[in-house]
């Protein structure tokens, strides 16, 4: 058992921390939330003892480990394979059994009179019990199983860890945490580089792991799915909540309404008592009532709310209208070093849609978005963008081509087009830059908020085809909220790639899936596609991908079953067999794109009513408002049997492409 008691930590004029006490009990699984700022990272720092404070506000059983993953790398992991590095987790235990071997063969050569043996065997019988359970002769197994569970191959076990980029050194650290098993895991953003793939499989891991846990994360999916019990960090005061962070965010919101309530009558009778001060304080004959209110004032404890209620609202600029097909690629293949990345993708999407990239980390996602935005060509293959497409494209290399002599609201004005001082200043709001810090120059920015810079610069531009490339990596909770219900209102089209499945699953309703150098489209959102891949692997009866090594994307020579066909005659047949699909689904898609149009009809004249409905003076004239309530509810049928329309089309086009895909 860990507990904090009383921690009280002031930085100038701020209070990170009043009077904090918590403490975590074997098994607890806590989601730590609060804005950026609050303290959440300096507090697991306090725990795991890397942030002093006095004596006596941390203490912990003797028995009750802790291991801490900050957000960066900050140590050298020297030269080591990566295997070694991961195995040097069992490093104790390695010492411990080769200390028992030892002690073995002393008590093996020492005299049954002599001294010693009693010290000896008392020794080994402490070794003994320290390795019980602790399955020594099994540790590459385990080493393997956490490795390939966090996307790495059997490649790479040999190859030094020099080699691997910030995020991969990140997954190691990870590695290492999970296989020393401590009683507590404190963990600063987990999911920060892991793809879909590992982020399911630790998911799994952790719903299995038998210690404690604090996890700061972005990612609500993972927090609703790992966490039972949600601590909040708020004007340096920490609140318990029994639940994960979905049931914290309600039980909040009743809280924050009781606490506005009292707040609120609160300060109804402190003005009342003020005015009564002011206005009898000259009058002798209500000294003594004065002097009573003044003395019950200085006694108030007065109620501090909590948090700021957010009014911060953003809406993308409008699409500019353009073709229903907005963009087409066929045959499309890239490789490096020549191997593949991916060969043949083919997709198209229309007006509106809103297509969700995923697949495991080097699957070639930035890649293909940089294709399709122009940055780099493809080996092979034609993209063709719809009439009167316009494309915006944000990528992590944009952060370092802002001007930075420029202040933020700068940058971000001068890119606007047909926006107001207002709505600039309420969008930056939103990606945590508020009051006098528009002003700063983005030079004394870090490298995070001017990848936030970057975004808001492109998304005040005027588009209707937006491709975004990890785009909440450095936004808290709720600027990823206002966010993702402006693109979910957004009228254009987007092609994002991001780990964070509770942001786009709100909006998405296709996944694109790379996987071994294929590109596959699903119909839906996140969900979908998961609940696909769960039937599709019990069906084969494989263990979940995560599970195990990732496959290497094939190259051109690489050996398999296909190897000697001739291309040319490969890519006519699955011409083909694209041609005879779209035979099938051609009626299908006709009546789906009919019951389209009609739908967009009636809700645009739905909302003409609703606006003449709107209007006071509809109302003294009973025969229009008779007639314009009538016409109305016909919209409102003719509506609803245009969705049912194209729901049959969307269902039975699914059923098609399922039968198909058999």
């Amino acid at each position: 058992m860990l507990s904090i008691n009383d921690l009280s930590l002031q930085y100038g004029d701020k209070h990170l921390f009043r009077n904090v006490s918590v403490q975590i009990h074997a098994g607890d699984r806590v989601g730590l939330a609060g804005v950026n700022g609050s303290g959440k990272s300096t507090l697991l720092k306090i725990m795991c003892g890397r942030h002093e404070v006095d004596p006596g506000i941390v203490s912990r059983a003797s028995w009750f480990s802790v291991a801490y993953l900050p957000q960066e790398v900050t140590i050298d992991l020297g030269s080591r394979s990566l295997f070694a590095e991961a195995e040097a987790a069992f490093d104790e235990i390695l010492a411990q059994q080769e200390e028992l071997q030892q002690v073995g063969e002393q008590l093996a050569l020492c005299d049954p009179d002599s001294p010693e043996i009693d010290d000896l065997l008392v020794r080994q019988g402490d070794l003994q019990h320290a390795l019980e359970g602790c399955d020594v002769f099994r540790i590459r197994p385990q080493v393997e199983r956490v490795l390939f569970g966090l996307g790495f191959t059997s490649a790479d076990l040999d190859r030094p860890v020099a080699d691997f980029s910030g995020g991969w050194i990140m997954r190691l650290l990870l590695a290492k945490l999970l296989l020393k098993k401590p009683a507590l895991l404190l963990l600063d953003e987990p999911t920060n580089h892991l793809d879909l793939d590992s982020l399911t499989w630790l998911e799994d891991f952790l719903l299995q792991y038998q210690g404690a846990m604090v996890i700061i994360s972005h990612d609500r999916a993972f927090l609703d799915r790992v966490t039972a019990i949600t601590w909040e960090l708020s004007l340096g005061r920490l609140t318990v909540y029994r639940g994960n962070y979905s049931h914290y965010l309600v039980e909040k919101a009743q809280r924050f309404e009781l606490e506005r309530a009292a707040y609120d009558n609160q300060q109804a009778m402190i003005r009342q008592s003020e005015r009564f001060i002011t206005r009898f304080r000259a009058k002798s004959t209500k000294s003594r009532q004065v002097q009573s209110r003044i003395k019950q004032l200085d006694k108030l404890e007065r109620i501090e709310l909590s948090e700021t209620e957010r009014t911060i609202h953003f809406t993308f600029p409008p699409a500019a209208p353009c073709g229903r097909e907005v963009l087409t690629l066929e045959g499309v293949h890239k490789q490096y070093q020549g191997k593949a990345v991916f060969e043949d993708v083919d997709f198209s999407l229309q007006r509106g849609d809103k297509l969700a990239v995923v697949g495991v980390n080097g699957a070639g996602k930035t890649t293909l978005l940089k294709i399709i935005a122009g940055l780099i060509p493809a080996d092979q293959g034609v993209i063709k963008p719809g009439h009167n497409v316009i494309l915006s494209y944000f990528g992590q290399h944009q952060a370092q081509e802002l001007s930075g002599d420029l202040t933020i609201l700068d940058t971000v004005y001068h890119t606007a087009v047909d926006m107001t001082m207002t709505r600039v200043r309420s969008l930056l709001g939103a990606f945590l830059f508020t009051g006098d810090e528009v002003d700063k120059p983005v030079r004394v920015l870090s490298g995070g908020e001017k990848s936030r810079v970057a975004l808001a610069r492109m998304l005040v531009r005027p588009a209707n085809l937006m491709l975004l490339d990890e785009p909440t990596n450095h936004l808290d909770m709720s600027s990823q909220e206002i966010l993702q219900e402006a693109m979910a209102q957004y009228e254009g089209t987007i092609i994002v790639v991001s780990h964070n499945r509770y942001f786009v699953n709100s909006f998405v309703n296709k996944v694109l899936e790379i996987r071994n150098g294929r590109a596959t489209i699903h119909e839906g959102n996140i969900d979908d596609y998961l609940d696909w891949r769960r039937r599709t692997e019990a069906r084969e009866g494989a263990a979940p991908a995560p599970a195990g090594p990732q496959s290497a994307p094939k190259s051109a020579d690489a050996s398999d079953p296909g190897q000697g066909a001739d291309k040319k005659t490969q890519r006519k047949q699955r011409a083909q067999e694209r041609q005879a699909l779209n035979k099938k689904l051609g009626p299908w898609k006709k009546k789906s794109d009919a019951a389209e149009q009609e739908i967009e009809r009636y809700e645009r004249r739905k909302t003409e009513l609703e606006a003449q409905m709107a209007d006071p003076e509809l109302y003294s004239d009973q025969e229009s408002w008779s007639a314009t309530s009538r016409e109305y509810s016909q919209v409102e049928r003719h509506l609803e049997r245009a969705y049912q329309h194209w729901e049959e089309a969307q269902q039975a086009m699914e059923a098609i492409e399922a039968i198909e895909q058999q």
